[in-house]
């Protein structure tokens, strides 16, 4: 097991095991404190922790809604999925992965999305996310109703973000596996990460939502923010196939919101100079993967109310690029 992420639970306002705070680190703590909007600030480097802060909200033990940052997770259940046989690759058909749950008034290009065009968000079809995602959620099939919409882009062309992508491979999984996407996250994941995952929201048909309301805790965000640090092996065991950690950061589209690269559930960008991959839920559930400086960060936040323009965002990444790795840039103990 790593180190670092079964020590003692955080008590609010002070480092979560009680030790000195790092000096390296003070001025990281003291910032990231004064944003009322924070919840929890986790730092680990080369599996050690640096940062285990709680300023307000729950400890670093207990699960939380991590909105979109459920998509990362749901990419690796995917590339799970395809290890263990469930699914036959990024280029299954999802007219194939779904069966009978196609409908079969859907646009004839629906049949020409893969699986990688729905990890990518590049199906082609219209989004339900921002102003049609509360029709979409009231709708009474969401995988129905996601892939009735009009196809606005070819398969594999632009980037449209859309949490209907990311259900339909919920819906997917399930009709390939013949088990609820819960069980799946519970056995692929939470049992070798030692993690726990609640149960969480399922559409009218009992499918589990695919791209949001998954519920985590921090510490078993960090651990499975090192799961892909470390290349899909972890404490001696296999989890994810490394080539799936190469697929899922490599950059396919870009996103309108951030001009970041995409790639299967993770964004991609620079940060300080250096390479940096990120989960992103609403409101500021944030998981940053630094692999070349050893760093995983995860940051939950008060999602209300919602930050106009993406501000309280850029204000966390800010927190990462201009004090974070500055200060792990300094640590000696970070890997060559």
């Amino acid at each position: 097991m790593v180190i670092g992420l079964a020590v003692s639970v955080a008590v609010q306002g002070v480092a979560a095991d009680n030790r000195a705070s790092d000096p390296r680190f003070e001025e990281v703590e003291a910032s990231a404190a004064s944003m009322e909007r924070l919840h929890s600030l986790l730092v680990l480097v080369d599996g050690e922790p640096r940062v285990e802060r709680v300023f307000r909200g729950g400890d670093l033990e207990t699960p939380v809604n991590i909105k979109s940052l459920s998509k990362t997770v749901l990419s690796a259940l995917v590339g799970a999925a395809i290890q263990e046989g469930v699914l036959s690759g990024v280029d299954q058909s999802i007219a194939d992965a779904l069966g009978d749950r196609l409908p079969p008034d859907a646009d004839p290009a629906v049949a020409d999305i893969t699986i990688g065009h729905l990890l990518s968000m590049q199906s082609g079809l219209e989004r339900t996310s921002g102003a049609n995602y509360g029709t979409w959620v009231a709708s009474s099939d969401w995988v129905t109703d996601a892939l009735r919409r009009p196809m606005v882009g070819e398969p594999g062309g632009r980037m449209r973000y859309s949490t209907g992508n990311s259900h339909v491979l919920s819906a997917a999984l399930v009709a390939q596996s013949g088990q609820a996407t819960l069980n799946l996250a519970r056995q692929w994941l939470g049992a070798p990460l030692n993690i726990r995952i609640p149960d969480w929201l399922r559409d009218p048909q009992g499918v589990h939502f695919g791209g949001n309301e998954m519920r985590l805790s921090p510490r078993a965000l960090a651990r499975f923010g090192e799961l892909y640090r470390l290349g899909g092996e972890i404490g001696g065991q296999r989890v994810l196939a490394e080539d799936w950690i190469d697929a899922s950061w490599t950059p396919r589209g870009r996103s309108r919101f951030t001009n970041d690269g995409y790639g299967y559930g993770w964004f991609i960008t620079e940060l300080g100079g250096e390479r940096a991959y990120y989960g992103w839920g609403f409101g500021g559930q944030l998981l940053y993967v630094i692999p070349d400086l050893g760093m995983t960060v995860v940051m939950i936040s008060d999602p209300n109310p919602p930050s106009p323009g993406g501000a309280y965002r850029r204000q966390l990444e800010r927190l990462v690029s201009d004090m974070l790795i500055p200060a792990v840039q300094g640590d000696g103990a970070t890997s060559p």
